[in-house]
């Protein structure tokens, strides 16, 4: 659909004649039902009582991917049905669960994986240590195991009971059925009776109704994928992207980022981005978004920078300094309440979009910055409360619970848009997101830094359409450097944070010392094994970068828990310290100070990266790897296009390929050359083996850097 149609329609998708209630319908007392409306194909709208006029499907700004959704398995009828009704408190919804029936999702939930039996208000906030519901990017999104999805379209302040609430009158609960997670999950997962029929109980404060969209399956792979092309399709990073990116010190000058540039190249250290972090400003608490003399002439460095292939991110937050150019402009389309002693711009309102996007366009991406971290867009109950309050108002008529649930992603419109203008695509971070987010080529970080909960949140983050990367800071020792580090390079984004240590980590990985420019002895060695792992990402770009144009046309998260294609193995179920990367990898990072951990290895035949030695799956198998290698496994029939490492994207020489064809009798991977431009102009390659010899073949122009297959190396 044509962007300006859809943002001419207020709730984004037309409704059809209705289709019959799924038959397992809750017990209610009071509570009134609707007609599920196809609205698209596998969705369904189901409109209880009177839904509220800001929410994210009447703000987005990203149109429904109506025609890949049309492309999916057709999903029969509704999978589910759901009930409302009107209380004091707000509005309450309730939709069934069958005995062994588990929910997952929720947003980027730290603390849990399996949602079913728990409570979760879905409340915007950073760094959050309990599992509360709380959340940099909470997402009113559930999907099950029994292959279905369920959206609550509401900014609000959301309850979830996943679960595990009897009312009075319930018939008793007895041996109601066998609980087949008894041998896959530990035993404190009892309490929770997944062998019993219960249902979900969603409240939603200050609401006379909602909308609540299904997704059908029939798997919870499809489920999600139309969750995601609901959304507008995923993400789709340009290649250098995909690279290495370092964000520097807080305070560096001019010179100080061009002297690191310099340095990583001579150290051949691969790196495509360099992010600036506050110091770049006038002022940055609040922000002034304009060049401090620390940098005497950005566009001279911006250009040295590109010359030697690389791309600059600026850090930022969206609340607008009184020294700021565009304060003035700003004032009437703000918030009633100040941050940091700056105004709070509403993002749902045309003109503070537009006064904001043209100042970042003419003094920032025109000079040829690339993208822009959107720091501290969430809330601050858990970090000294600097964020505006609840009760705040917005020109749009939004009061502040509803901005926080919008806040980050329509800070992402506002910024995404200037690229999109130029035909441009880029790739950020931002530390608050919500529903539909999966269009945004945003990645989510956070201040907390307990390595596995960095670690599992990769695979959490897949089920909502989120990404997130557990970016590298600082270390302890050089041994939980090298572990963070490999991490990293197997997620979203393979980012180092130094934003508070002036010289790289492996020179020095205690604060102190680093800063006072004390190197560690024989840091060269960390040096070496750090940019090992760097390498491997480098060699993993085509890989990833098609993983990516799936998630953009087919809505496939390009990093999943395993339970998303495999929701029929219970032992898969509680796995979310793995995750798959595309359809053929595997990864399981080892948390810094362990040096043994388990895998589970779904049904199939699996091998392992390293050592090409073939292992059966649909069993836990114990891996004790070198501190220079992270547990990778490759799905037996799989072709696995490997790049050689260069310290860029740009070099040609990343597009020379080493195939592996692991016990492929045949096989087939498809690459996409890419032009970096939006909307993306992008060559098919496809590489096929037929037990013997290996063929590429490319549909459409050759677009740099051109994919050739230097060697075809098969795998026993």
């Amino acid at each position: 659909m044509e962007r300006r149609r859809f943002l001419s329609l207020a709730a984004g998708s037309v409704a059809l004649p209705g289709l019959p209630h799924a038959t397992h319908v809750p017990r209610v007392t009071s509570a009134t039902a609707a007609a599920p409306e196809l609205v698209h194909p596998g969705v369904w709208r189901l409109t209880l009582g009177t839904p509220e006029r800001i929410t994210p499907v009447s703000t987005r700004r990203v149109p429904p991917a109506a025609g890949a959704l049309g492309t999916l398995p057709a999903a029969g009828a509704p999978p589910v049905t759901a009930v409302g009704e009107a209380t004091p408190r707000g509005y309450v919804v309730r939709l069934p669960l069958a005995p062994n029936e588990l929910v997952y999702g929720l947003g980027l939930q730290f603390q849990s994986f399996i949602q079913r039996g728990l409570k979760k208000m879905l409340r915007v906030n950073a760094d959050p240590v309990v599992d509360s519901g709380d959340s940099h990017a909470p997402v009113p999104f559930y999907v099950t195991t029994r292959g279905y999805g369920v959206l609550l379209d509401t900014a609000r302040y959301a309850t979830v009971y996943a679960g595990n609430k009897r009312r009075k009158g319930d018939p008793p609960t007895g041996d109601a059925g066998t609980d087949l997670t008894a041998d896959a999950l530990p035993s404190a997962y009892a309490r929770y009776r997944f062998q019993d029929p219960s249902e979900v109980i969603v409240e939603i404060p200050r609401a006379a109704g909602v909308d609540v969209y299904l997704f059908g399956g029939p798997t919870m792979r499809l489920a999600v994928q139309r969750y995601n092309l609901f959304a507008g399709g995923g993400a789709l990073p340009p290649r250098w992207g995909l690279g290495v990116w370092y964000r520097c010190e807080r305070d560096f000058a001019q010179r100080d980022v061009e002297r690191l540039a310099a340095e990583f190249r001579e150290r051949a250290m691969p790196c495509d981005v360099l992010g600036l972090e506050p110091g770049w400003q006038t002022h940055a608490y609040s922000c002034s978004y304009a060049w401090s003399d620390r940098f005497p002439d950005p566009r001279a460095m911006l250009a040295g920078l590109a010359r030697s292939h690389y791309r600059v991110n600026l850090w930022e937050h969206a609340f607008v300094h009184p020294s700021s150019p565009i304060h003035a402009a700003t004032t009437p389309h703000a918030g009633d309440y100040l941050v940091w002693d700056g105004l709070v711009p509403d993002f749902l309102d045309a003109e503070a979009r537009r006064v904001f996007a043209d100042f970042h366009e003419r003094e920032h991406i025109a000079l040829g910055v690339s993208g822009y971290k959107l720091d501290e867009c969430d809330n601050s109950d858990f970090t000294r409360n600097w964020s505006f309050p609840e009760l705040a108002r917005f020109p749009s008529g939004a009061d502040g619970e509803q901005m926080h649930a919008l806040f980050g992603l329509r800070y992402q419109d506002t910024v995404q848009s200037i690229f999109e203008r130029r035909g441009m695509r880029t790739y950020g971070l931002a530390r608050n997101s919500g529903a539909l987010a999966a269009p945004y080529p945003y990645v989510l970080y956070s201040d907390l830094y307990d390595h596995a909960t960095f670690v599992r949140a990769v695979a959490k983050a897949g089920l909502t359409g989120l990404l997130w990367t557990p970016e590298v800071r600082d270390a302890r020792t050089p041994e939980e450097l090298v572990r963070r580090l490999q991490a990293a390079v197997l997620s979203p984004m393979a980012l180092v944070n130094a934003w508070y240590i002036r010289n790289p980590p492996w020179k020095q990985v205690d604060r102190e010392a680093n800063n006072a420019g004390r190197f560690a002895e024989g840091w060269e060695a960390v040096e070496a094994t750090c940019r090992a792992a760097l390498e491997l990402r480098m060699r993993l770009v085509p890989y990833l970068h098609a993983a990516f144009v799936r998630y953009r046309r087919e809505g496939l998260p390009p990093f999943r828990p395993l339970v998303l294609d495999h929701p029929d193995d219970v032992h898969a179920w509680p796995v979310d310290d793995a995750y798959l990367i595309g359809d053929a990898l595997l990864a399981a990072p080892v948390v810094a100070g362990e040096s043994t951990r388990t895998v589970y290895l779904p049904a199939g035949d699996w091998y392992d990266y390293w050592t090409h030695e073939r292992i059966a799956g649909g069993r836990r198998i114990d891996v004790a790897p070198p501190l220079e290698r992270v547990p990778l496994f490759v799905r037996a029939g799989a072709l696995l296009p490997l790049a050689q490492p260069t310290l860029h994207t740009d070099d040609p020489r990343s597009g020379e390929l080493t195939v592996l064809a692991f016990g492929a009798a045949r096989a087939t991977c498809t690459l996409y050359e890419d032009d970096g431009a939006h909307p993306a102009g992008l060559t098919e390659v496809t590489l096929s083996w037929d037990g013997r010899a290996g063929s590429v073949r490319r549909a459409g122009p050759e677009r740099a850097p051109g994919y050739r297959v230097v060697s075809w190396t098969p795998i026993a």
